[in-house]
């Protein structure tokens, strides 16, 4: 069929931040539909508010606007662009909760902008559950009993009819936000009242149990011709009960016999076609009864989704750029298959192998935080694995995670037969294996399937694994080379092996070289082999043929950044993505090793070659053996990469860029103490120890408060601020849970100084910095948590040229190529050396957006030889007269027990980027892009301790007169309800919490405020300086016309 004619621009709106639901999926999603539709013909309009993705570096659209994702700045872009139309299924839930709200307010009929993929009548169809349940059970299809209801008094009538336990959602909201499981009273008030405050339409959810059950889903495709394909189904290893993206999931399906799976694809053929979704992707649920088989539709997405990106990877069917086509008219048939170059995206992916995913929670940056999975999202980042059967990718999947796990591991306690009971009743993050206690301790899989629900198909497949471990263990140094090679093709890797036969790793290794066994390496296709692959695309495992194609081309590997976490999230592989480019560009071959699914990098467009693996020491010497490169990059993906260059320089691979070497002696304090004091650099007074006695003699010789941390992590894991001997003590013994093997690393703490960043180029000779970032909040929090403008407003002329200076002297002296980060603080008109990274940073993607210099890509230019005056450094002038702020954001809704304190332990998850030149107009974005309220009259709430009032109260004073009131918790005496009230109805507008004011037992209600005012969007504030940023942007907000 013909593409649409009478379209020409297109607007497409992203998802904005990462965050605990959303998370780089929708980068990855976004770019597809955006270089898709651009390889049409057509004009691409694009606004997200991320600077940490690929989607808003300006190659990706014709026109890239990092504009705060509101209706009121969408609507300023539609006047300014005229698009002839909007694909709103790209942006996960924030995009299509944006398309709906232009929809229902006329924008898009009074600028004449026509949807395509899909209809708003479709999208209410979909997302209003009772629209949705009606839709279903008229198709004579079954749905999970309940309704939504708008007040309290409907929600606790309709509980009465059902019985507990009972699902709670909210509406409209992403990863299952305000939702939960009620199994009595007391339970169901508060998820009612979560659930009220988390949607954004004042209805929400109640419906019957269905934990227990099998999950299902099903990742479909139409076309406008009615061409109808299902790309792959998933099964969830964990059942009912837990959110999908906090469950083990394997792709494809199972324990669906053919004649279940054929009818739900019937069912999910005919709802596609009846909700009047005419083209594009769309993810469909189901639930089964495993005791009856009563099937359930739980629910459709009509849009790209988590899913979607994890089958793209499985299947390499690219959904999102497959979406954007249909989108403008082309029929499936007319699609060509990329992979294969002989067939259409018509037909059906297949294939012969197994996918695992397994989620990654970040538990332990939240204290009490409760760790138990439930309806609502939780997990941070995800790994994926690929094997020949369930166990190879099982294993797999969990070395991906990179938390220094070899495979399936039991959880190393001893526990008694009903403390196991228990523990196995409850979902969390450790049930796999405290499953694995279980079996040890002789439970039956029915018993172990009574109390977790898991398929007795997936436990008979970890019996065998518990079988294969008993079988090593009694092989001890006699192992065969069919038990060897049998381990091998069921994901055992060297290190497990090692421990279970109690020989050495170099022992294996030559067991296995002995025995000619080698790792194979196979094509994902999405033909099964029926067809060549054109698009080299693999992964590992052990069988007797090896299907890899190694070029004579001159290659480069580059490290990626494995799954988002807490400090290492897409910032990351944004750097990978640039770096790949260079590689490209150089006309070398670009090779890439990764086991994040949700990124750009594992787009199998983007590198010559893509391995997905996991990011530890045995899966990548293998890939290297293979391929043996030129050289390899370890400097862009973060600090997964850089665990492995010890091992990788080892084996006689060539690490490009800055050494190994340079790389350690930024790391070892002592070392690189002696390079400052060399260079006469100032830097805070510091120490290492091994031991507790050893870190109370530094900090009674550097003095009190002291900044704690542990060497080699990232995201400030385990670090703290400690104000006496006690709290260090206490401290220690949990930093050392870390690694006991390196130093803790103590520093003395600069209260009050101002922080600064410079991320640089260095070529061995010169160096480059495009701006120098300043921090709003104070030295302390973590440079991830704290907001930071470019360029710096609070630096002297003097105080710019120190910096310069002493960035040239510390690249050149430890000799860096490439990326540089360094980390400056202003404590009393003097400039001190923080901490030096000789690797890419998460800043790394705003500057480049700022000063629309790629930094990244520009290093990996530099790694491979070129020099600095050769490359094009030039900031633009219309960059150099704006400001711009990068504000972090929280998951903190998701964790509604821990109390949003900030400091030297970084906890967001995602980012934010606005530009003005007007500086308060960009604290004002930045803010709003945040997601923070801002409002124009009401009361900022001190909480802090009434000696520091007054600097407080000051800086209030100074900036919000009229309109605004100034209290103090502790003096007027509020009842705890009466503030939440007034939080509640949006009277307390600001929550000033200050750094140092710890919650004690005698102030609880202050963390229980803290809490309270973070589910309705309230800033929750700490530093003397955000308090004066903040207050600006309200300011501004409550000017403006």
């Amino acid at each position: 069929m013909p593409k649409l004619i009478d379209i020409k621009k297109i607007l497409i709106i992203g998802s904005g931040p990462i965050q605990i639901g959303q998370g780089c999926e929708f980068d990855y999603s976004g770019t597809q539909a955006c270089l898709a539709l651009r390889d049409e013909g057509y004009e691409v309009v694009l606004i997200n508010s991320n600077p940490a993705t690929i989607m808003t570096d300006k190659e990706t659209a014709d026109k890239v606007y990092i504009e705060p994702l509101t209706h009121e700045f969408i609507c300023k872009i539609i006047e300014l662009e005229r698009p002839d139309a909007i694909l709103p299924t790209m942006g996960g839930q924030v995009g299509l909760n944006l398309f709906m709200e232009l929809h229902k307010k006329g924008d898009l009929e009074k600028y004449k902008v026509k949807a395509i993929g899909v209809k708003a009548e479709t999208v209410d169809k979909a997302e209003d559950r009772r629209e949705f349940k009606s839709l279903v059970t008229s198709l004579g299809y079954d749905v999970v009993r309940g309704d939504l209801v708008s007040t309290k008094e409907q929600a606790r009538k309709l509980a009465q009819e059902l019985s507990y336990p009972l699902i709670i959602r909210a509406s409209f909201t992403l990863g299952g936000t305000g939702g939960g499981i009620a199994f009595d009273e007391n339970e169901f008030e508060k998820l009612v009242d979560a659930a009220f405050s988390a949607s954004e339409h004042a209805e929400i959810s109640i419906e019957e149990s269905i934990i227990g059950w099998k999950e299902y889903e099903l990742e479909v495709m139409r076309d406008r011709a009615g061409n109808f394909v299902v790309i792959c189904g998933i099964e969830n290893v964990n059942p009912m009960g837990v959110h999908t993206g906090d469950s083990v999931t394997v792709a494809p399906c199972m324990t669906l016999t053919d004649k279940e799976y054929q009818k739900l694809r019937e069912c999910s053929k005919v709802i596609f076609k009846e909700i009047g979704m005419e083209t594009g992707g769309a993810n469909i649920q189901f639930a089964i009864n495993p005791d009856n088989g009563r099937t359930v539709v739980i629910e459709m997405n009509p849009r790209v989704s988590r899913s979607s990106a994890l089958v793209s990877k499985a299947t390499g069917y690219p959904i999102a750029r497959i979406s954007a086509k249909l989108a403008i008219g082309l029929t499936l048939d007319e699609i060509k298959n990329e992979i294969t170059n002989v067939t259409s995206a018509a037909f059906e992916p297949t294939i012969d192998y197994v996918v695992v995913k397994i989620p990654r929670w970040d538990f332990d940056k939240y204290n009490d935080v409760d760790g138990k999975l439930g309806i609502q999202m939780k997990s941070v980042g995800e790994g994926l694995a690929f094997g020949r059967s369930f166990k190879d990718a099982f294993q797999k999947a969990w070395r991906s995670l990179e938390k220094n796990i070899d495979g399936w591991q039991n959880s190393k306690n001893k526990f008694s037969v009903n403390e196991l009971e228990n523990l196995l009743q409850t979902p969390t993050p450790a049930l796999f294996s405290y499953i694995k206690d279980a079996f040890y301790l002789g439970f039956s899989i029915d018993k172990i399937y009574e109390l977790t629900g898991i398929g007795k198909w997936f436990l008979y497949q970890l019996q065998e694994l518990i079988h294969e471990e008993n079988i090593l263990t009694q092989s001890n140094s006699e192992i065969s080379r069919s038990i060897l090679f049998q381990a091998k093709k069921d994901g055992f890797s060297n290190k497990q092996i090692a421990n279970l036969t109690k020989n050495s790793i170099l022992k294996i290794e030559n067991l296995l070289k002995e025995f000619s066994i080698k790792p194979t390496f196979k094509m994902v296709d999405t033909c099964a082999g029926e067809f060549e692959a054109q698009t080299p695309y693999y992964f590992k495992t052990y069988e007797e043929q090896n299907d890899n194609r190694i070029s004579n081309n001159k290659k480069i590997v580059i490290l990626g950044s494995g799954p988002n976490r807490i400090g290492q999230g897409v910032e990351f592989d944004y750097s990978c993505v640039h770096a790949v480019k260079a590689v490209q560009e150089l006309g070398y071959e670009a090779i890439l090793i990764n086991s994040n699914p949700e990124t750009v990098s594992t787009d199998f467009y983007i590198s010559d070659k893509l391995y997905m693996e996991p990011l530890v020491e045995e899966d990548i010497l293998d890939i290297l053996t293979e391929e043996n490169p030129y050289g390899v990059f370890i400097q862009f993906g973060g600090q997964s990469p850089l665990k492995l260059a010890k091992a990788i320089e080892q084996k006689g691979f060539r690490i490009l860029g800055t050494s190994y070497s340079a790389i350690e002696l930024a790391e070892d304090r002592n070392l690189f103490g002696k390079i400052l004091t060399k260079l006469s650099i100032k830097a805070p007074a510091f120490g290492t120890a091994m031991c507790a006695e050893d870190a109370i003699g530094v900090a009674n010789r550097i003095n009190y408060p002291v900044l704690v941390r542990p060497s080699f992590v990232l995201g400030g894991k385990g670090m703290a601020v400690v104000f006496n001997e006690s709290e260090l003590l206490s401290y220690f013994k949990n930093a050392l849970k870390i690694d006991s093997s390196k130093p803790v690393l103590i520093d003395k703490y600069l209260e009050n100084a101002i922080e600064f960043d410079v991320d640089l180029i260095c070529d061995g000779e010169n160096i480059f910095i495009p701006a120098i970032m300043e921090h709003i909040e104070e030295a302390g929090i973590h440079s991830g948590d704290s907001s930071c403008v470019i360029p710096s407003y609070s630096l002297s002329q003097n105080n710019i040229d120190k910096i310069n200076i002493i960035s040239k002297m510390l690249a050149l002296e430890l000799k860096t190529i490439g990326l540089m980060n360094i980390q400056f603080a202003l404590y009393q008109n003097e400039i001190y050396v923080l901490e030096v990274n000789p690797r890419s940073s998460r800043s790394v993607p705003f500057v480049s957006k700022a000063t629309e210099i790629p930094m990244a890509k520009n290093a990996a230019f530099v790694c491979l030889g070129k020099k600095i005056n050769e490359l094009n450094t030039n900031i633009p002038q219309h960059c150099l007269n704006k400001f711009n702020i990068k504000v972090p954001v929280f998951p903190f809704q998701k964790f509604p027990d821990f109390t949003p304190v900030l400091g030297p332990e970084m906890r967001s998850i995602g980012e934010v980027m606005s530009s003005s030149h007007d500086f308060n107009e960009m604290l004002y974005k930045g803010y709003l892009s945040a997601g923070l309220k801002l409002n124009k009259s009401g009361i900022v709430l001190y909480l802090g301790d009434e000696s520091k009032i007054e600097n407080y109260f000051n800086i209030f004073h100074s900036i919000l007169k009229d309109n605004f009131d100034f209290i103090s918790y502790s003096k007027f005496k509020f009842k705890l309800e009466e503030i939440k009230y007034k939080i509640k109805n949006q009277e307390i507008i600001m929550i000033i919490s200050p750094l140092n004011f710890r919650i004690s037992d005698n102030n609880c209600e202050v963390s229980e405020i803290s809490k309270y005012a973070i589910q309705y969007k309230i800033p929750v504030l700490s530093t003397l300086r955000s308090v004066k940023a903040f207050s600006i942007a309200t300011l501004y907000n409550t000017m403006r016309s």
